[in-house]
């Protein structure tokens, strides 16, 4: 289990407020803190009334913050050790005070609620209730109540702390005795309590403002697949903004990892689901109101899934947005330059460090499918785009040795003919009637190609004994979906021959050349 105190923010209001963050395996969970009755005959309420006795030395024992004219309730900002409002164990640094002496000051200023607490006599009666969610900006110490560190001063800020540990106005000089807790009343603590528990299992995060390409500083939101969100969570240091990312990411990848065992064990060993997860599609068109759009995406078998929300059932499968087959798309990692520093390069790339993208997202990669269709996608972190990339390459390897070989319908000067990519033997072209092999060459003849972007191609091959050039030219209906193919069965071959080579796909492209 893992906790932290942050911030949870509210857009609407622009208010942040003290929350407490616990992480476990499968939840994420949002804790408040609250005053809780413990024991007597009044447990389980909130609000209470106290009776203080002003004491000679130390007053009423307390300060507050806030007022009517900053929109906040006045709250009790600091409680001083050993002195009045101490002695009772019923009042907390946070507590909203309702009442003085039967007065309603829910609405009062700053100034007149200080009025009433100094000239209220020896005795004050007040009835507070704990303020769940105190502004931040008001800057009440989390924890135990006691002294704050915070000296700011002015009487016009909400942080501003009017000190009730003076003698106010008193009817008489005696001293009073101090307020003390009699046995049989009740018994309150501070608690964090839970709000809101956010179940991980197909969560996704967020970091950008929702319709905008404006990322959030230090911040980020966990929404669950039934809806719940944990609300936008802040933290005061990058570092800890970095780190609970990671940390709620990747619980997401391993409750993920085991959804994806569990979909395996009702797959044959040729449709398992080799990756998956969530990814943030850019729209197409200027007119949308939203460039980027939550999609999940899923390597399963033959195919490449875009669904809108995630399958959680096998009839689910059948369900996606597009289907396409691995061997003819392309994946494409986005590059990007922030500086001519390598090195930083290098730690954005694999996640060690983040940066503050305002007007673009980084982390971004392609997949070109069929007729030259295209999907623009993102993720929050550079690990996980190398996941990515390396699951394209698996699953794309995988299908090629499943498969071994596929044949294409071509023509050529109104022949109709076949074009076959063979993982073992390279590539054939044969007449469709009479099977008659016309020509055949293997990868490591291939020395370039060509193409007019629609349906044209021309490949240029390297005769072994004449060492010379020949150029076939062959006419697709979808070119695109062939030139992809052949890039998959090269990148494949090249990988078998070095499992090790870390981007075989690159390597790929050096026997191809579009024009």
């Amino acid at each position: 289990t893992k906790t932290t105190i942050a911030l949870l923010y509210d857009e609407e209001s622009e208010n942040a407020y003290d929350i407490r963050l616990k992480l476990t395996k499968e939840v994420l969970t949002i804790q408040k803190q609250d005053v809780v009755c413990v024991g007597g005959s009044h447990q389980g309420r909130n609000r209470r009334t106290v009776t203080l006795r002003r004491q000679p030395v130390g007053g009423l024992g307390l300060s507050i913050k806030g007022g009517s004219e900053h929109n906040v309730p006045v709250v009790i900002s600091k409680i001083f050790k050993d002195q009045a409002a101490d002695q009772t164990g019923m009042l907390f640094v946070g507590d909203a005070v309702l009442q003085v002496n039967g007065i309603h000051v829910e609405n009062a200023t700053h100034e007149e609620v200080v009025h009433l607490l100094r000239n209220a006599g020896d005795e004050v009666t007040i009835t507070v209730e704990y303020l769940r969610e105190a502004p931040a900006f008001l800057k009440l110490p989390l924890g135990s109540p006691g002294p704050s560190s915070d000296h700011s001063s002015g009487a016009s800020s909400p942080l501003f702390d009017s000190g009730l540990h003076l003698n106010g106005n008193s009817s008489t000089t005696a001293p009073s005795s101090p307020s003390s807790p009699i046995a049989k009343d009740p018994r309150y603590e501070k608690r964090w309590l839970d709000t809101l528990s956010v179940p991980l299992s197909m969560a996704r995060i967020s970091r950008y403002k929702a319709g905008t390409e404006k990322l959030r500083w230090n911040a980020f939101e966990v929404l669950a697949l039934d809806g719940v969100s944990s609300g936008i969570l802040r933290f005061y240091t990058a570092q800890d903004g970095t780190d609970w990312l990671r940390a709620v990411s990747a619980n997401i990848r391993e409750l993920t990892l085991q959804n994806m065992k569990m979909a395996n064990k009702c797959c044959s060993p040729s449709d398992q689901v080799v990756h998956m997860g969530w990814v943030n599609e850019k729209l197409q068109g200027a007119d949308s109101s939203q460039t980027f759009r939550p999609k999940f995406l899923a390597l399963k078998g033959p195919s490449f899934y875009v669904f809108s929300t995630p399958p959680v059932s096998t009839f689910n499968w059948v369900q996606a947005e597009r289907t396409y087959h691995l061997c003819e798309v392309l994946f494409r990692v986005h590059k990007f330059w922030l500086t001519e520093d390598c090195w930083l390069q290098a730690n954005l790339y694999l996640g060690l460090q983040d940066f503050d993208f305002e007007d673009q997202r980084p982390y971004c990669f392609s997949v070109v499918a069929g007729h030259g269709k295209s999907h623009v996608f993102n993720v929050e972190l550079g690990s996980e785009l190398a996941v990515w990339e390396k699951s394209f390459q698996r699953a794309t390897f995988m299908e090629v040795q499943r498969t071994g070989s596929r044949t294409y319908m071509c023509s050529w000067q109104g022949e109709m003919l076949c074009f076959t990519v063979d993982f073992a033997l390279g590539f054939t072209c044969f007449e469709s009637k009479t099977k008659n092999v016309l020509w055949r060459f293997k990868f490591s003849q291939l020395k370039g190609s060509s193409d007019d972007g629609k349906t044209r191609v021309k490949l240029l091959f390297q005769n072994l004994d004449t060492k010379q050039i020949e150029t076939k030219e062959l006419e697709f209906q979808d070119l695109t979906a062939v030139l992809h193919c052949i890039h998959s069965f090269i990148a494949a071959k090249v990988a078998s021959v070095d499992p090790g080579f870390m981007d075989s796909q690159s390597l790929a492209r050096k026997y191809m050349y579009s024009s």
